[in-house]
């Protein structure tokens, strides 16, 4: 699985803190420290991906 969607479904609130480190294969602390080093473009990219354009 996509490891940016598992983040982005985490984010939009379908997944709890544990099950998203768990599918990702990382502990619950280490979940945190993980959506912070984030890169800016990918955190962006993650939020267009879900965003079809409109036309």
């Amino acid at each position: 699985m996509d490891k940016r969607k598992v983040i982005d479904a985490y984010q939009r609130g379908f997944l709890t803190p544990q099950e998203c480190a768990q599918v990702l294969g990382l502990e619950k602390s280490q979940l945190q420290g993980l959506l912070e080093d984030l890169p800016m473009e990918i955190k962006r990219s993650i939020t267009l991906d879900n965003h079809p354009a409109s036309g």
